[in-house]
């Protein structure tokens, strides 16, 4: 062998090395430190929605567990499919995503069109908490009681509307089933996120939102939204004198929003135990589930495969309410 080729070899042999231990430093691992820069908790909606409450609510205390800033990164657009993809092919490392149920419905409406899978391209870390879906009209509706929000809507077929965060969200599939389960026909009227939705409903320009109650507990309390039912087994405490849709005559009507953080499959153990343990350090504390309850939800701590197998549960789940409801957008 020449100097010339042995130099080269030497050269080649070198660079692989410093490859790979670049690509070593880019992805931890069960041994290495973590984290070693910032933490981005993506939401796949707009500021001031609740998954993005919910998220900054969570932020600087796990911040503080985690020794690293955990920065909220909204990424809105396409039912947070946009965020979840993002966070799905992420290689850094140090980026999860701020899920709600919504999750578990991307599958139902978009198979053909995304890229990842929604139960396998990620892991759980924990599920923190879930709030009852309430329905919330404005208040120059007209409109006091479910009673009179079903006689409009029996009397005029879609002109009744409502608003939801997008096509495929929770909100979609909560006011598909109660129109199912009513007898009426509403028209739906997609948004970018929960805030601009709500906004359009408190200006009168929609009729009305199947709403998660964390997100328009102050605007029910200020009077700007009025809320008819709420779809939980009996009354909520933040809202007593709200009747449930099982009392007003929609038997069987349950719509819960829950709210959980998920990392990318690829993520190693060791990386996910000290997740659950800061993540559950905060739900299952005084302050946080204080702060969970005044966003209007309750703590609800399940973490790693007990998670898992809920959002599997439900993905099939909404897959086959989609094709019973004919709501796929494929």
């Amino acid at each position: 062998m020449s100097p010339t080729t042995q130099t080269l070899k030497r050269a080649t042999l070198l660079c692989c090395s410093l490859l790979s231990a670049a690509g070593a430093q880019a992805q931890p691992t069960a041994t290495a430190p973590w984290p070693v820069q910032p933490v981005r908790l993506l939401v796949g909606f707009t500021a001031g929605g609740p998954t993005d409450i919910v998220a900054r609510a969570l932020a600087e205390p796990l911040g503080k567990g985690l020794g690293q800033p955990v920065i909220v990164d909204n990424r809105p657009g396409a039912n947070a499919i946009i965020a979840a993809q993002a966070v799905a092919q992420s290689k850094d490392g140090h980026t999860l995503l701020m899920a709600a149920t919504n999750h578990t419905m991307i599958s139902a409406m978009y198979s053909r069109q995304i890229q990842f899978d929604p139960v396998k391209s990620f892991k759980a870390v924990c599920r923190i908490g879930a709030s009852p879906t309430v329905l919330v009209v404005g208040p120059q509706a007209g409109l006091q009681r479910l009673g009179d929000f079903l006689a409009k809507a029996k009397s005029q077929a879609r002109a009744v509307t409502y608003a939801s965060p997008g096509q495929g969200s929770s909100v979609h599939f909560a006011g598909e089933d109660f129109a199912q389960r009513a007898g009426v026909q509403l028209t739906h009227v997609p948004y970018k996120g929960a805030a601009p939705a709500l906004a359009d409903v408190m200006a009168g320009q929609v009729t009305a939102s199947f709403a998660s109650l964390g997100s328009v507990l102050p605007a029910i309390k200020s009077g700007k939204l009025l809320a008819l039912a709420v779809a939980s087994p009996q009354r909520v405490a933040a809202l007593p004198q709200v009747p449930t849709f099982e009392e007003s005559g929609i038997k069987g009507y349950r719509a819960d929003a829950w709210y959980g953080v998920l990392a990318p499959a690829q993520t190693p153990e060791a990386v996910l135990q000290k997740l659950q343990t800061e993540v559950s350090r905060f739900v299952t504390s005084s302050a946080g589930a204080d702060r969970l309850q005044q966003l209007g939800m309750d703590p609800m701590l399940a973490c790693g495969d007990e998670f898992d197998r809920q959002i599997a549960a439900e993905t099939a789940h909404w897959s086959q309410l989609a094709r019973q409801l004919k709501i796929n957008d494929d």
